[in-house]
């Protein structure tokens, strides 16, 4: 009788996010924290993206690239932000199933840009140090918009096709997700069915928007690493892994995490270690995105410069 009671229940409509809820005592302070760094990256990355809009210097393939993973960032961290957020000031922690399932998609889908981005710029770079002479040519205006809608059709093509799935799913039972974001897995776990084919298709597509762009990037630095080393001046060599040492740094900091938290054993893996690490590619990286590019690159800097005299009247 009470299997059946079980089964009988409604269709959840609300869940709960547990969030940072053991650290109760350390809420306000975690607030403080986090808004920080949400100001930051939105103020980084933006400032990213005006600098790329309004320097004729940076109108280059590889800035125009620079600017939409900014844009990206923007979007990508607000979409969890204020959430997680609002989550360390009031108590009642919970949201719709509708609300859930809209986070769930466009933080799929700007993950998945993002990954498509990043081997769009090591793309970049292998044709920029690979193919001097015919790079303006195959990296021209056409092509870069080309590369960039690509990568946002798929990346909102392939979050459909996962987050359609979580319908097929019966939440019947508890509703609580042990994270502070509505988490594909978490909800995986909540389903009191379970669905192989549904488990599949979710796991094929989010291995094919991650997995691809980043063997990728590995084969494309294989190559430009190997052009770098034919390379006979040392100058030039420094010149041209210097052009692709930010992009590096960017790949290794956000697949990094995410390899560590998907590659290591759920057993293995606390559930606040796993929230630290959903908050360090998730929130923290993006904050770093725009710092990295801007103290490694003498023309991002130029142009700040440049914005700065020209606010101050001083040219």
């Amino acid at each position: 009788m009470a299997h059946m009671q079980w089964k009988n229940e409604t269709s959840i409509t609300k869940f709960i996010l547990l969030g940072f809820g053991n650290l109760n005592e350390f809420q306000i302070l975690l607030f403080v924290l986090f808004l920080v760094i949400y100001v930051l990256t939105m103020a980084g990355n933006l400032l990213i993206v005006a600098l790329v809009v309004a320097d004729q210097q940076l109108h280059t393939p590889m800035y125009f690239f620079l600017g939409n993973l900014s844009f990206l960032e923007t979007c990508y961290t607000s979409v969890i932000a204020p959430r997680l957020l609002a989550g360390f000031l009031v108590e009642d922690r919970t949201m719709s199933y509708r609300d859930c399932i809209t986070q769930l998609f466009f933080f799929g889908a700007l993950a998945s840009i993002e990954c498509s981005l990043l081997a769009v710029m090591a793309y970049d770079r292998y044709l920029a140090i690979c193919n001097p002479l015919r790079y303006k040519v195959m990296m021209n205006l056409r092509v870069c918009l080309l590369l960039v809608s690509a990568s946002w059709i798929t990346g909102f093509s392939a979050s459909a096709s996962v987050v359609g799935m979580v319908p097929d799913l019966n939440f019947c039972g508890p509703k609580e997700i042990n994270n502070f974001f509505c988490d594909m897995e978490e909800l995986l776990k909540l389903s009191c069915a379970k669905s192989p084919l549904v488990e599949m298709t979710i796991l094929v597509s989010c291995s094919l928007v991650s997995l691809v762009p980043f063997l990728f990037i590995i084969v494309s630095y294989v190559l430009i690493l190997s052009a770098i080393l034919r390379i006979a001046s040392s100058a030039r060599r420094q010149k041209a892994f210097s052009t692709c040492a930010s992009h590096l740094l960017v790949v290794s900091l956000y697949y990094g995490t995410i390899i560590i938290m998907y590659m290591t054993p759920s057993a293995e893996l606390s559930p606040g270690f796993h929230k630290a690490l959903s908050l360090m590619y998730m929130v923290v990286t993006p904050m770093f995105n725009p710092i990295i590019y801007s103290l490694r690159n003498q023309e991002v800097k130029g142009a700040f410069r440049k914005v700065i005299m020209q606010n101050l009247g001083m040219i």
